[in-house]
């Protein structure tokens, strides 16, 4: 670090900011490898449920695809297919919005002009960035190793594991630290950064469901899949992703030293006079999130297109006769009969719902951002008042939710029909469906509002604490760990199968709507009392 004065001071600074957020990402890791571990020996404590579930898994592309790799009838090796295709991801994405957390959007808040000021040199607040981010995925992959060979898994596919889960952090790490070098905003940069580990993570689904696995070479997210631990132990991947990893770094400083300080080095588009109809409350959140909210409708769109046309792979899974299958079929409440399969076809409009509650939780996020940046507080000198100013993100936040759903529910019943059902019944009972869940999602981020108005600086933690705490405790990740049916403490717990019960179910949808108004009020109420930019 003597190279680079400051750094050690600066990684200090970074790390008392990551301890509202770093320990919730370790804990999610380590949670779910474990739990992993639990439910494989609950639901499948003999040899022969372990056969039968690797019939389900190899008989559906998509189920395969959904952890990659080859599956075997062991205890280990079942559950890192179950939690590596998450946990990788979720080590990837946890250092990525560190780096760029620490460096571009620390330039966009003019801090780092502050702090080069003094005696810090240039490269150290990338080098703070890099040294944390990269700490944080060795100690996620180390606690998963140590808490697997400690409950007696078995050491050396366990380092393997916990190595993989590592490497990934590490190479994310460093395409965020590339990308806050290109862009010029740390939205620009987060979006670059998502990109990738979007498209890394398809290659490699891709890979697993065609069966052309050498497209997984191509994935930084396959390279920790190609480890296998408990398996081979491809120990020579480990370098492979450590080496990318450090070439990334590499290109980041060369990069760090061709660009001023708070510009990128990709040119930005530049914005157009502001127009009167520009100028209200709604109109201009709309022009804030116009951008993101198309991407977020093209991506929820292959979804779920994605998702509709596995209705033939579903449809010949369910005629086959096997004990896993009907055991998943007593415990979702599926009943026998025309409505089967789209009642497992439900499932994935959830995962789909489940994503999109993400949405507000961002969209809240962003009023964090906007405030912390001087840009909101410079509104208040129009007639513009901060309760206008929040009312109208919250306005497109929530017509935006619905959008997408829609388009989830378009999509996917328009496949699905074509494929497997009727247009006129199975596309109008998706779409209702689908639009079905917008209260729940709403619901979660109206918690976020409140956090935001009450704890503003607290509010980053806690929305995304109550994003991870629904998806894990509802009905999709819940029958993972023997939580069938979800929680009531998440909201899409009130959200019934709309393909076997009718959809808009008066009492819960009302009362959804309800707690959301109260929640987003109270938000809005807090934030008009308390000091602005705090």
């Amino acid at each position: 670090m003597s190279a680079f004065p400051g750094t050690a001071t600066l990684a200090r600074l970074a790390l008392r900011r990551e301890r509202a957020i770093a320990p919730w990402w370790l804990l999610l890791i380590v949670a779910l490898a474990l739990v992993m571990v639990s439910y494989i020996n609950t639901n499948m404590g003999t040899y022969q449920l372990k056969l039968s579930y690797l019939e389900v898994i190899d008989a559906s592309p998509f189920l395969h695809a959904l952890g990659g790799g080859v599956v075997e009838p062991r205890l280990e090796v079942l559950a890192t297919w179950r939690s590596g295709g998450f946990l990788y991801v979720a080590s990837a994405f946890a250092a990525l919005m560190s780096v760029i957390r620490h460096t571009r959007r620390e330039e966009d808040a003019g801090r780092s002009e502050l702090v080069l000021s003094g005696t810090a040199g240039r490269p150290a607040p990338l080098t703070a960035a890099l040294l944390v981010a990269g700490g944080i995925s060795l100690t996620g992959g180390a606690l998963t190793a140590a808490v697997l060979i400690g409950i007696g898994l078995e050491p050396t596919g366990s380092l393997a594991y916990g190595a993989a889960i590592t490497v990934a952090g590490w190479v994310f790490g460093g395409v965020a630290a590339v990308a806050a070098q290109l862009a010029r905003s740390a939205r620009t940069a987060t979006a670059i950064a998502l990109t990738v580990l979007g498209a890394a993570y398809m290659l490699r689904f891709a890979a697993d469901a065609s069966g052309q696995l050498w497209m997984k070479y191509l994935s930084p997210v396959g390279w920790s899949h190609l480890v296998q631990p408990y398996q081979d132990e491809r120990w020579w991947m480990l370098g492979v992703s450590a080496l990318a990893a450090a070439i990334l770094y590499a290109v980041a400083y060369r990069l760090l030293d061709h660009r001023d300080l708070g510009s990128g080095l990709l040119p930005e588009r530049l914005g157009r006079e502001s127009a009167p109809e520009l100028r209200g409350p709604v109109s201009l959140a709309w022009r804030l999130h116009r951008g993101l909210l198309a991407k977020w409708a093209a991506g929820v769109a292959v979804f779920a297109v994605a998702g509709g046309s596995l209705g033939p792979l579903t449809r010949d899974l369910l005629s086959r006769p096997s004990i896993v299958v009907d055991n998943i079929t007593r415990f979702l409440g599926v009943p026998m009969g025309a409505t089967q399969l789209a009642g497992y076809s439900w499932y994935l409009i959830l995962i789909i719902a489940y994503a999109v509650a993400l949405y507000p939780v961002l969209m809240t996020l962003r009023l964090r951002s906007e405030e912390g940046s001087g840009r909101a507080e410079a509104l208040q000198a129009t007639p513009m008042t901060r309760l206008r100013w929040a009312a109208g993100h919250l306005v497109v936040t929530a017509l935006g939710t619905a959008a997408l759903m829609a388009v989830a529910g378009l999509a996917f019943g328009l496949v699905y029909s074509l494929l497997v059902g009727d247009l006129t019944t199975d596309l109008p009972r998706f779409l209702a469906g689908a639009l079905s869940t917008v209260p729940a999602a709403w619901c979660v981020g109206a918690v976020c509002v409140l956090a935001y108005g009450l704890l503003p600086r607290a509010s980053v933690a806690i929305s995304w604490l109550v994003w991870t705490l629904t998806a894990l405790l509802g009905q999709v990740a819940g029958p993972l760990y023997g939580l069938w049916g979800g929680s009531p403490l998440e909201p899409f717990h009130y959200v019934g199968n709309a393909m076997t019960e009718p959809p808009f179910a008066l009492l819960p949808t009302a009362g959804l709507v309800a707690i959301t108004a109260l929640l987003a009020s109270g938000g809005l109420l807090a934030l008009r009392r308390r000091d602005f930019g705090c």
